[in-house]
């Protein structure tokens, strides 16, 4: 046997509804049973959204863009009184390359602004309760069969 608590109030005072059980060939059995208690929970919407959120993230792989992108020029900056922007440019002559502004990130060929990083925070905690909340919550919307047609699912 096992119990369930809930951590919501459920108020027990609440007539918990008598529903018909059927068959799976989808014929009545005669009996009855009072609605679970999990169908009274609260319907929190912002809350599953916000687990789902969370849990979806913990299956992303870290990315990141090589270190040297965007630096593997010799480039340094011709300094003031040239009349062209500062920028460091790229050193020599006779290739189009010559002359061209490097590094920056409003360069072509230049690095990106803030270069991703693999130690970004991938993948998120979720408080226990909250997740339990979450789900329970769900199992809830699905005894409303407004909420479950505005899905697109037939009832």
């Amino acid at each position: 046997m096992v119990s369930v608590h809930f951590w919501f109030k459920v108020s027990t005072s609440a007539a918990r509804p008598l529903i018909s059980v059927y068959s799976d060939k989808n014929e009545a059995s005669g009996s009855t049973v009072s609605l679970p208690a999990v169908f009274k929970a609260p319907i929190r919407p912002d809350v599953v959204n916000f687990v789902h959120d969370q849990m979806a993230k913990n299956h992303r792989q870290p990315y990141s863009v090589n270190k040297d992108a965007g630096h593997q020029t010799s480039a340094e900056s011709w300094g003031t009184g040239r009349a062209v922007a500062r920028i460091p440019r790229v050193r020599g002559g006779g290739t189009h390359r010559s002359g061209q502004g490097a590094f920056g990130n409003m360069c072509r060929g230049g690095r990106m602004f803030a270069p991703t990083k693999p130690w970004r925070r991938w993948h998120r905690k979720i408080n226990v309760n909250q997740k339990r909340y979450a789900m329970v919550s769900a199992i809830a919307a699905t005894g409303v069969p407004a909420l479950v047609m505005s899905k697109g699912n037939y009832v």
